[in-house]
């Protein structure tokens, strides 16, 4: 498995243009990447671009709060698969969790789960670790897994902070090997990357994708050359 098949390649600025998006699907193919991760506006676009590629197309609900209504999250879900997304990342209700309103927790992500499951799409929860103790970490992992959620992301990237290799170890401590862990914010570098799939990451999450191929392909072709 290369690095290159675990990259989401990511584009959430709002003021992301369609040119930019253009760019980043073609990147996207070229380098054999996981997915593109864009906001649902340009599903469709990213859809019609990659329709003949193995990559898929991911986009986010809820984001970057994760506090809108629960309903609202699961049409947004609903919506996107009908326009071209196979992956959809949501954002806890982390007013919830941080409360220990577990039951509300779980609704939340299992309503969304369900509307993805019917459409074939998988589900990963953002926790937002940054704003999270360990013990709401776990409990957050907990609650994804037991509404069926297929992965459980560090970060937005919109709170101040991102992905660490402690949190991304607590996370695949608590899921074990049956759920996908992915590791987004601040993944910027090959080392970074490799750094979190030791940690048990199964996914990153990042818009230096192409700076961490270049990286990784460079060392690949020194070592091809390299003098023995």
């Amino acid at each position: 498995m290369t690095v290159a098949s675990l990259i989401d390649h990511t584009l959430l600025k709002p003021e992301a243009t369609i040119a930019q998006i253009e760019q980043l699907c073609a990147e996207a193919r070229e380098y054999a990447f996981a997915s593109v991760c864009v906001n649902s506006v340009y599903v469709p676009l990213a859809a019609s671009l990659l329709r003949d590629s193995a990559v898929a197309v991911c986009t986010v609900v809820g984001f970057p709060l994760g506090a809108s209504l629960t309903d609202v999250k699961v049409y947004e879900a609903a919506q996107a698969i009908e326009r071209g997304a196979s992956e959809i990342d949501m954002v806890i209700h982390i007013g919830a969790l941080k409360e220990h309103e577990i039951s509300v927790a779980h609704h939340d992500i299992a309503a969304v789960v369900a509307e993805c499951q019917i459409k074939g799409a998988l589900c990963k929860v953002i926790l937002e670790t940054v704003l999270l103790t360990d013990e709401q970490k776990a409990t957050g992992c907990r609650v994804a897994r037991d509404a069926g959620a297929d992965f459980v992301k560090t970060s937005t990237g919109f709170a101040g902070g991102g992905a660490t290799v402690a949190d991304v170890r607590l996370m695949r401590e608590v899921v074990g090997s049956e759920m996908g862990v992915k590791a987004s914010g601040g993944v910027r570098s090959l080392a970074d990357a490799r750094a979190m799939i030791e940690a048990g990451a199964t996914r990153i999450g990042t818009s230096a994708g192409v700076a961490i191929m270049r990286e990784a392909l460079g060392r690949e072709s020194a070592a091809d050359h390299a003098d023995y």
